[in-house]
């Protein structure tokens, strides 16, 4: 069993607002191991975001940890002062932002504010960091390192910004990098070229990435595992192949569904009906049940547990209950199983 290097246990978190309590995060719990990449899935407001902010310990003013703990190699970060924090955050646990432009200083080249992030983190000199700074340039896929070191943000492009953050935030080189949302803000090309070269860096350096995105095909070809969030839940988690290829949940199928393929012609891309429920007075049982088509009448009374499907795999859906009518997924989620399958079954034939 591969060794855990964070551990979220039981967390809630919910904010205080002019409207009433927003439960933002309700009672979620997961591991992330050594050098793997987990992927939080889910629509904008599903608590993703919140609970890696939660983790960094970087929540606003009006928020209120309710229960939980999180565990950093041992050590509850929750229980931690301001002080012990500012050294793991960046130093041990580095996040990297969706925007370049408020992650970076306009006014200060870039090479200085990589550099000036490593002397943070490490007892170097000016010259040591300097040259830690071109590295990481050069690690991150900047040509003409020393040139650029001495450049300003907004004479990059912004595939170019995110590289240089994603080069400061390995700085101190951090055993867990959060990226929340990366790619969001970058055209298609640019989104493989950084989802690449997460990839690369994560199996350079070993280490554990936890990516946060509401797009599941962002992350098919990058994730170890796969946590599909709902309405401040995890609803399903599992390895990516069996997210993807035998997923159990009905928001996962419809997630699944409104991915474009290489084979979609021009017919209307699935949508899921509706929308989330507000987390002011979250719905009673499972929070998906209104706009769930396959909804038994116990979703709407009882909130489902994390029932296993193997030993990596969970999905709280009371389809997965044994008293529960056996039901087959969408054509659309069959034919991808069969498809991985036939895949599988040629791959091992052939060895």
């Amino acid at each position: 069993m591969p060794e855990a290097i964070l551990q979220v246990k039981h967390l809630s978190v919910s904010f205080d607002t002019y409207a009433g309590r927003v439960q933002a995060v309700r009672d979620i719990s997961f591991d992330l191991f050594k050098g793997e990449t987990l992927a939080l899935v889910g629509e904008s407001g599903c608590g993703k975001s919140v609970t890696c902010r939660t983790i960094m310990r970087l929540l606003v003013g009006n928020a209120r940890i309710e229960s939980g703990e999180i565990f950093f190699n041992g050590v509850d970060l929750l229980t931690q002062s301001s002080r012990s924090m500012r050294d793991i955050r960046g130093g041990k646990i580095a996040m990297i932002f969706q925007d370049p432009m408020t992650s970076l200083d306009p006014t200060m080249k870039i090479g200085r504010q990589i550099a000036e992030t490593v002397r943070l983190h490490k007892p170097v000199t000016r010259k040591a960091a300097k040259q830690r700074a071109l590295e990481l340039l050069t690690l991150v896929g900047i040509e003409d390192a020393e040139k650029r070191y001495h450049q300003y943000p907004h004479e990059f492009s912004g595939g170019q910004r995110q590289r240089i953050v994603i080069a400061v935030a390995l700085a101190a080189d951090p055993q867990i990098l959060i990226a929340d949302e990366p790619t969001t803000a970058l055209d298609v090309t640019m989104q493989a070229q950084i989802l690449d070269l997460m990839k690369d860096i994560q199996k350079k350096t070993d280490a554990s990435v936890i990516f946060i995105t509401h797009d599941l095909g962002v992350v098919a070809n990058v994730a170890d595992r796969v946590a599909v969030m709902y309405a401040g839940r995890i609803i399903e988690i599992g390895t990516a192949d069996e997210v993807f290829y035998d997923p159990r949940h009905p928001y996962t199928w419809g997630l699944l569904a409104s991915m474009p393929t290489l084979t979609t012609g021009d017919e209307t891309l699935y949508a899921i009906p509706g929308t989330p429920p507000t987390l002011i007075d979250p719905p009673p049982g499972d929070a998906f049940a209104p706009r769930n088509p396959w909804a038994l009448e116990a979703d709407r009374v009882a909130e489902p547990p994390l029932f296993p499907v193997s030993a990596t795999h969970f999905a709280a859906t009371w389809l997965l209950d044994e008293r529960a009518p056996v039901l087959a997924p969408p054509e659309n989620i069959a034919a991808r199983s069969r498809a991985f399958q036939e895949k599988q079954s040629q791959r091992s034939a052939s060895l």
